[in-house]
């Protein structure tokens, strides 16, 4: 299998990014519930973690695709000075 992720999906590398973050926050908030869970007692049914979880998900997804030219810039021109 050669190639990137992006060439992949067919997707350009900022939007692959920002889904790759998008897919983390889903997965913490779902370890979260899981380990409280596991802990003390289950804090909300599986469904309900699921909708939180894709919730998590589109935000954490739609502001790293926002944020993230803002923040190479900002890191480029920090570099330079």
């Amino acid at each position: 299998m050669t190639g990137s992720l992006s060439a992949l999906l067919g997707l350009e590398a900022r939007a692959t990014s920002a889904l790759l973050w998008g897919l983390v926050g889903c997965l913490s908030v779902l370890v979260c519930v899981q380990g409280y869970t596991l802990l003390v007692d289950p804090l909300v049914p599986i469904t309900q973690a699921l909708a939180l979880a894709l919730v998590v998900g589109s935000v954490a997804a739609g502001g790293a695709y926002v944020l993230e030219p803002r923040l190479a810039a900002w890191a480029a021109n920090r570099t330079t000075k």
